[in-house]
């Protein structure tokens, strides 16, 4: 399934390792924060965890930032793991002033996230 919009899309899969990856695209704002969330709901928070695909992230305000948060705590409720994957500069910049680079996990791409999901927890 793929949530497309005329700026942004979500594309979600099942990785072979374990982890279910959603790749996000395109300019995340109020508009279209309503359909990462819808994605986010829809994930299969599991014992390998979930990998935010940012890579084709081109435009994130705080809407973007808020569904970041909103799937952390879902996460953390369901016992699974939350990884934001190929953040951009910018945004990582973003992330840091307002002290969410203390909340998150990241990795520099998706390989690396799948590679350190690692075995499921316990």
């Amino acid at each position: 399934m793929s949530v497309p919009d005329e700026t942004f899309t979500v594309t979600p899969r099942q990785s072979a390792s374990g982890p279910y990856v959603l790749e996000v695209a395109g300019e995340l704002d109020h508009h279209t924060a309503p359909l990462l969330t819808e994605a986010v709901n829809e994930a299969p928070f599991g014992p390998y965890g979930v990998v935010l695909d940012l890579s084709g992230l081109t435009f994130c305000d705080s809407s973007g930032i808020t569904v970041f948060v909103t799937a952390h705590r879902q996460s953390r409720d369901k016992g699974s793991q939350l990884s934001l994957a190929g953040v951009a500069p910018a945004q990582m910049r973003v992330l840091r002033m307002v002290g969410l680079d203390e909340v998150f996990t990241f990795h520099a791409g998706v390989e690396e996230a799948l590679r350190a999901a690692g075995p499921p927890l316990p």
